[in-house]
Protein backbone atom coordinates (compact mmCIF):
# COMPACT_ATOMS: atom_id res chain seq x y z
CA UNK A 1 0.00 0.00 0.00
CA UNK A 2 1.07 3.67 -0.40
CA UNK A 3 4.29 4.58 2.07
CA UNK A 4 3.21 8.02 3.00
CA UNK A 5 5.51 10.93 4.22
CA UNK A 6 4.25 11.84 7.60
CA UNK A 7 2.85 13.66 8.88
CA UNK A 8 -0.40 13.57 6.16
CA UNK A 9 -3.46 16.13 6.10
CA UNK A 10 -6.74 16.39 4.65
CA UNK A 11 -9.75 18.09 5.27
CA UNK A 12 -12.48 16.62 7.32
CA UNK A 13 -14.42 16.51 4.17
CA UNK A 14 -11.93 14.00 2.40
CA UNK A 15 -11.76 11.25 5.02
CA UNK A 16 -13.09 8.51 3.36
CA UNK A 17 -11.08 9.69 -0.24
CA UNK A 18 -7.76 8.00 -1.46
CA UNK A 19 -5.08 10.46 -0.93
CA UNK A 20 -2.27 10.88 -3.04
CA UNK A 21 0.95 12.74 -1.76
CA UNK A 22 1.85 15.08 -5.26
CA UNK A 23 3.89 17.60 -2.98
CA UNK A 24 5.44 17.34 0.64
CA UNK A 25 4.76 19.86 2.85
CA UNK A 26 3.90 23.59 2.09
CA UNK A 27 6.15 26.15 -0.10
CA UNK A 28 4.97 29.15 2.33
CA UNK A 29 5.50 27.48 5.23
CA UNK A 30 4.88 30.70 7.38
CA UNK A 31 1.79 30.88 8.82
CA UNK A 32 1.85 31.44 12.94
CA UNK A 33 -1.09 29.65 13.68
CA UNK A 34 -0.16 25.98 11.26
CA UNK A 35 2.31 23.57 12.36
CA UNK A 36 0.92 21.18 9.84
CA UNK A 37 4.48 20.96 7.93
CA UNK A 38 7.22 22.31 9.80
CA UNK A 39 8.99 19.25 10.26
CA UNK A 40 9.10 18.96 6.42
CA UNK A 41 10.67 20.95 3.40
CA UNK A 42 8.81 21.48 0.57
CA UNK A 43 9.35 19.50 -2.50
CA UNK A 44 7.77 18.27 -5.56
CA UNK A 45 7.48 14.47 -6.23
CA UNK A 46 8.49 12.91 -9.25
CA UNK A 47 6.12 11.75 -11.79
CA UNK A 48 7.57 8.23 -12.06
CA UNK A 49 6.49 8.44 -8.14
CA UNK A 50 3.24 9.44 -8.67
CA UNK A 51 2.69 7.21 -11.24
CA UNK A 52 3.36 4.73 -9.70
CA UNK A 53 1.33 5.21 -6.42
CA UNK A 54 -1.77 5.83 -9.21
CA UNK A 55 -1.37 2.42 -10.74
CA UNK A 56 -1.29 0.50 -7.57
CA UNK A 57 -3.87 1.77 -5.76
CA UNK A 58 -5.59 1.15 -9.21
CA UNK A 59 -5.38 -1.92 -8.79
CA UNK A 60 -6.15 -2.27 -5.27
CA UNK A 61 -9.19 0.20 -5.32
CA UNK A 62 -10.68 0.51 -8.75
CA UNK A 63 -13.72 1.58 -7.77
CA UNK A 64 -12.10 4.76 -5.50
CA UNK A 65 -14.60 7.82 -6.00
CA UNK A 66 -12.70 10.65 -4.45
CA UNK A 67 -9.46 11.70 -4.79
CA UNK A 68 -7.52 14.40 -2.30
CA UNK A 69 -4.02 15.35 -3.63
CA UNK A 70 -2.09 16.29 -0.89
CA UNK A 71 0.28 17.54 0.83
CA UNK A 72 -0.56 21.23 1.57
CA UNK A 73 0.56 23.01 -1.44
CA UNK A 74 -0.15 20.81 -4.57
CA UNK A 75 -1.79 23.68 -6.69
CA UNK A 76 2.17 25.14 -6.54
CA UNK A 77 2.99 22.50 -9.52
CA UNK A 78 3.35 23.72 -12.81
CA UNK A 79 -0.04 23.61 -14.32
CA UNK A 80 1.12 20.99 -17.11
CA UNK A 81 2.36 18.55 -14.46
CA UNK A 82 -1.18 18.86 -12.82
CA UNK A 83 -3.00 17.85 -15.75
CA UNK A 84 -1.17 15.17 -16.34
CA UNK A 85 -1.77 13.77 -12.83
CA UNK A 86 -5.52 14.87 -13.00
CA UNK A 87 -6.00 13.24 -16.56
CA UNK A 88 -3.99 9.91 -15.39
CA UNK A 89 -6.09 9.69 -12.21
CA UNK A 90 -9.47 10.17 -14.20
CA UNK A 91 -8.13 7.58 -16.62
CA UNK A 92 -6.89 4.66 -14.07
CA UNK A 93 -10.08 5.06 -11.79
CA UNK A 94 -13.32 5.64 -13.99
CA UNK A 95 -15.47 5.83 -10.94
CA UNK A 96 -13.94 9.00 -9.83
CA UNK A 97 -16.68 11.61 -8.60
CA UNK A 98 -14.29 14.46 -7.62
CA UNK A 99 -10.62 15.19 -7.70
CA UNK A 100 -9.15 18.12 -4.90
CA UNK A 101 -6.52 19.78 -3.07
CA UNK A 102 -5.47 22.71 -1.09
CA UNK A 103 -4.88 26.07 -2.19
CA UNK A 104 -3.49 29.14 -0.74
CA UNK A 105 -4.52 32.88 -2.46
CA UNK A 106 -0.83 33.25 -3.87
CA UNK A 107 -1.32 29.56 -5.88
CA UNK A 108 -4.84 30.86 -7.53
CA UNK A 109 -3.17 34.06 -8.07
CA UNK A 110 -0.11 32.60 -9.95
CA UNK A 111 -1.96 31.16 -12.39
CA UNK A 112 -3.97 32.82 -15.22
CA UNK A 113 -7.75 32.17 -15.51
CA UNK A 114 -6.84 29.63 -19.15
CA UNK A 115 -4.52 27.79 -16.78
CA UNK A 116 -7.40 27.20 -13.49
CA UNK A 117 -9.89 26.44 -16.27
CA UNK A 118 -7.35 24.32 -18.22
CA UNK A 119 -7.08 21.95 -15.00
CA UNK A 120 -10.58 22.00 -13.93
CA UNK A 121 -11.54 20.65 -17.70
CA UNK A 122 -9.28 18.03 -16.89
CA UNK A 123 -10.81 16.96 -13.78
CA UNK A 124 -9.44 18.87 -10.40
CA UNK A 125 -12.75 20.38 -9.33
CA UNK A 126 -12.70 21.32 -5.48
CA UNK A 127 -10.09 23.79 -3.93
CA UNK A 128 -9.82 24.01 -0.14
CA UNK A 129 -8.84 27.89 0.94
CA UNK A 130 -7.91 29.08 4.21
CA UNK A 131 -9.44 32.32 4.65
CA UNK A 132 -8.52 32.27 8.09
CA UNK A 133 -9.58 36.04 8.60
CA UNK A 134 -11.09 39.02 6.82
CA UNK A 135 -9.06 41.34 9.13
CA UNK A 136 -5.87 42.79 7.58
CA UNK A 137 -4.51 43.26 10.83
CA UNK A 138 -5.10 40.20 12.01
CA UNK A 139 -3.54 38.12 8.70
CA UNK A 140 -0.49 40.19 9.10
CA UNK A 141 0.01 39.63 12.45
CA UNK A 142 -0.44 35.60 11.89
CA UNK A 143 2.04 36.10 8.64
CA UNK A 144 -1.04 35.16 6.30
CA UNK A 145 1.04 35.96 3.57
CA UNK A 146 -2.32 37.17 2.14
CA UNK A 147 -4.80 40.56 2.12
CA UNK A 148 -8.71 40.20 2.55
CA UNK A 149 -8.62 41.65 -1.08
CA UNK A 150 -6.01 39.02 -2.38
CA UNK A 151 -8.39 36.69 -0.70
CA UNK A 152 -11.58 37.28 -2.18
CA UNK A 153 -9.97 38.10 -6.01
CA UNK A 154 -8.56 34.65 -5.62
CA UNK A 155 -11.72 33.08 -4.24
CA UNK A 156 -14.24 34.67 -7.58
CA UNK A 157 -11.26 34.15 -9.83
CA UNK A 158 -11.03 30.24 -9.53
CA UNK A 159 -15.47 29.79 -8.94
CA UNK A 160 -15.09 31.61 -12.31
CA UNK A 161 -12.80 28.89 -13.61
CA UNK A 162 -15.15 26.53 -12.69
CA UNK A 163 -13.89 25.35 -9.26
CA UNK A 164 -16.36 24.36 -6.32
CA UNK A 165 -14.41 26.66 -3.43
CA UNK A 166 -14.39 25.36 0.41
CA UNK A 167 -13.04 27.98 2.72
CA UNK A 168 -12.14 28.01 6.38
CA UNK A 169 -12.28 30.53 9.05
CA UNK A 170 -10.65 30.44 12.38
CA UNK A 171 -12.51 32.33 15.19
CA UNK A 172 -10.20 33.46 18.27
CA UNK A 173 -7.65 34.20 15.50
CA UNK A 174 -7.69 37.79 16.61
CA UNK A 175 -8.01 37.13 20.16
CA UNK A 176 -10.04 39.50 22.60
CA UNK A 177 -8.62 42.41 21.43
CA UNK A 178 -9.32 41.95 17.67
CA UNK A 179 -12.99 39.95 18.15
CA UNK A 180 -14.85 42.36 16.80
CA UNK A 181 -12.80 43.34 13.61
CA UNK A 182 -11.56 39.68 12.93
CA UNK A 183 -15.39 39.01 12.33
CA UNK A 184 -16.44 41.94 10.94
CA UNK A 185 -13.57 41.21 7.86
CA UNK A 186 -14.20 37.94 7.81
CA UNK A 187 -18.39 38.43 7.11
CA UNK A 188 -17.72 40.83 4.64
CA UNK A 189 -14.73 38.59 2.67
CA UNK A 190 -17.58 35.76 2.61
CA UNK A 191 -20.74 38.18 1.43
CA UNK A 192 -18.10 39.45 -1.47
CA UNK A 193 -16.95 36.03 -3.03
CA UNK A 194 -19.66 33.54 -1.41
CA UNK A 195 -17.37 30.27 -1.43
CA UNK A 196 -19.61 27.15 -2.16
CA UNK A 197 -18.87 25.81 1.57
CA UNK A 198 -17.50 27.73 4.97
CA UNK A 199 -16.37 25.95 7.94
CA UNK A 200 -15.42 27.71 10.94
CA UNK A 201 -12.79 26.33 13.16
CA UNK A 202 -11.30 27.60 17.04
CA UNK A 203 -7.61 28.45 16.91
CA UNK A 204 -5.97 25.90 19.20
CA UNK A 205 -2.38 26.63 19.32
CA UNK A 206 -0.28 23.26 19.64
CA UNK A 207 2.65 23.38 22.07
CA UNK A 208 5.47 23.50 19.43
CA UNK A 209 3.78 26.29 18.02
CA UNK A 210 2.17 28.71 20.64
CA UNK A 211 4.77 30.70 21.13
CA UNK A 212 6.23 31.58 17.66
CA UNK A 213 2.42 32.50 17.65
CA UNK A 214 2.58 34.83 20.64
CA UNK A 215 6.01 36.13 19.87
CA UNK A 216 4.67 37.09 16.02
CA UNK A 217 1.13 38.68 17.14
CA UNK A 218 4.22 41.68 18.77
CA UNK A 219 1.81 42.32 21.54
CA UNK A 220 0.00 40.57 24.19
CA UNK A 221 -2.78 37.84 22.79
CA UNK A 222 -5.88 37.03 25.05
CA UNK A 223 -7.41 33.78 23.91
CA UNK A 224 -11.24 34.26 24.07
CA UNK A 225 -13.09 31.71 25.87
CA UNK A 226 -16.19 29.22 25.04
CA UNK A 227 -18.65 32.03 25.52
CA UNK A 228 -16.92 34.69 23.14
CA UNK A 229 -16.41 31.80 20.29
CA UNK A 230 -20.10 31.61 20.83
CA UNK A 231 -20.88 35.37 19.94
CA UNK A 232 -18.07 35.10 17.35
CA UNK A 233 -19.67 32.77 15.63
CA UNK A 234 -23.18 34.35 16.43
CA UNK A 235 -21.89 37.69 14.76
CA UNK A 236 -20.43 35.83 11.65
CA UNK A 237 -23.42 34.22 10.71
CA UNK A 238 -25.69 37.11 11.17
CA UNK A 239 -22.79 39.92 9.35
CA UNK A 240 -22.58 37.46 6.41
CA UNK A 241 -24.57 39.02 3.42
CA UNK A 242 -24.85 36.93 0.20
CA UNK A 243 -27.83 35.87 -2.03
CA UNK A 244 -25.28 32.40 -3.21
CA UNK A 245 -26.20 29.58 -0.77
CA UNK A 246 -23.34 28.52 1.22
CA UNK A 247 -23.05 25.46 3.29
CA UNK A 248 -21.85 26.28 6.58
CA UNK A 249 -20.38 24.12 8.47
CA UNK A 250 -18.94 24.65 12.44
CA UNK A 251 -18.79 21.41 13.14
CA UNK A 252 -14.61 20.60 13.39
CA UNK A 253 -12.95 19.02 16.08
CA UNK A 254 -11.74 22.01 17.47
CA UNK A 255 -14.80 23.47 18.14
CA UNK A 256 -16.73 23.90 21.84
CA UNK A 257 -19.98 23.65 19.72
CA UNK A 258 -21.74 22.49 16.98
CA UNK A 259 -23.58 24.59 14.49
CA UNK A 260 -24.52 23.61 10.63
CA UNK A 261 -26.65 25.32 8.15
CA UNK A 262 -26.92 26.53 4.40
CA UNK A 263 -26.86 30.43 4.08
CA UNK A 264 -29.17 32.74 3.70
CA UNK A 265 -31.88 30.32 4.40
CA UNK A 266 -31.14 28.99 7.69
CA UNK A 267 -29.56 32.08 9.36
CA UNK A 268 -32.31 32.32 11.78
CA UNK A 269 -32.33 28.65 12.63
CA UNK A 270 -28.51 28.24 13.23
CA UNK A 271 -28.53 31.59 15.58
CA UNK A 272 -31.32 30.37 17.83
CA UNK A 273 -29.62 27.50 18.13
CA UNK A 274 -26.49 29.14 19.57
CA UNK A 275 -28.81 31.59 21.61
CA UNK A 276 -30.21 27.80 23.04
CA UNK A 277 -26.04 26.52 23.45
CA UNK A 278 -25.33 30.28 25.23
CA UNK A 279 -27.78 28.04 28.08
CA UNK A 280 -26.45 24.83 27.83
CA UNK A 281 -22.73 24.81 28.44
CA UNK A 282 -23.02 21.49 29.55
CA UNK A 283 -22.73 20.45 25.84
CA UNK A 284 -19.70 21.95 24.72
CA UNK A 285 -16.72 19.31 23.96
CA UNK A 286 -14.26 19.19 26.10
CA UNK A 287 -10.87 20.56 25.98
CA UNK A 288 -9.11 17.57 26.22
CA UNK A 289 -11.12 16.24 22.62
CA UNK A 290 -10.28 19.26 21.02
CA UNK A 291 -7.68 20.05 18.14
CA UNK A 292 -6.85 21.26 14.68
Amino acid sequence: MLNYDVPLYRPPSEAHSLIFQVTLGCSFNECSFCDMYRSKEYSKRSWEEIKGEINMMADHLPDTRRVFLADGDALNLDTEFMVKIVKYIREKFQNVERISCYAMPMNILKKTYDELKEMNKAGLDMLYLGIESGSDTVLKKVTKGAIAKTIVKSVNKAKAAGYVMSCMIILGLGGRTYSREHIKGTAEVISACSPNYVGALTLYLENGIKQEFLDKFNEPFVRINDEESLEELHDLIEQIDTKDEIVFRANHGSNAYTVKGTLPHDRQAMIKRIDWMKQHPEIMRPQGLRGF
